[in-house]
C-alpha cells in the first residue's frame, strides 16, 4: 500500500480500497483482523511522515531520504511508525519484521542499512521516553 501511495500518488483511502479489491500480495489470504491492522498501519504511516521522516533522517547518517531506495525508505517508514505508535509490539519484533521485508523486497545489501537505521531510531526513542 505504501508503494502504491508513494509511487502512484493516489489518495490514502483510494489505495486501501484498491489494494484489497484487486488482491495485492497476500490480500486474498488476509483475515479481517490482518486487513484492519495493515490498513491502520499504512494510514498511520502516511499521516505521520512529518514525525517519522525526521527520525529516519537523523538516524541515517550521510543519507538523505530522497537518495534512499524507494523500498528501503518505505520499510523504514512503516517500521518507525510501528515503533512510535505500538508499545505492545517489542522493538526487536518490529525490527526483525522490517529486516525480512528488506530482504524480500529490496535485497541483502539493504538488510544491514535498515537494521542500522532502525537500531539508531530505537535507541533514540528509548533515550527520550520517561
Amino acid at each position: 500500500m505504501l508503494y502504491q501511495w508513494e509511487v502512484g500518488r493516489a489518495e490514502v483511502d483510494e489505495v486501501v480500497d484498491t489494494y484489497w479489491s484487486i488482491g495485492g500480495p497476500g490480500a486474498r489470504a488476509a483475515s479481517l483482523s490482518l486487513r484492519a491492522f495493515a490498513s491502520s498501519l499504512f494510514r498511520a504511516t502516511a499521516q505521520n511522515l512529518g514525525e517519522i521522516d525526521p527520525l529516519i533522517a537523523d538516524a541515517a547518517e550521510h543519507w538523505r531520504l530522497s537518495r534512499m531506495g524507494t523500498i528501503d525508505r518505505l520499510v523504514l517508514r512503516i517500521a518507525v511508525c510501528e515503533l512510535t505508535r505500538d508499545a505492545d509490539t517489542p522493538p526487536a519484533v518490529v525490527i526483525n519484521e522490517a529486516l525480512e521485508l528488506a530482504r524480500t523486497f529490496s535485497g541483502e545489501e539493504a538488510v544491514g542499512f535498515v537494521n542500522g537505521v532502525l537500531d539508531a531510531v530505537r535507541r533514540r526513542l528509548e533515550a527520550s521516553s520517561p
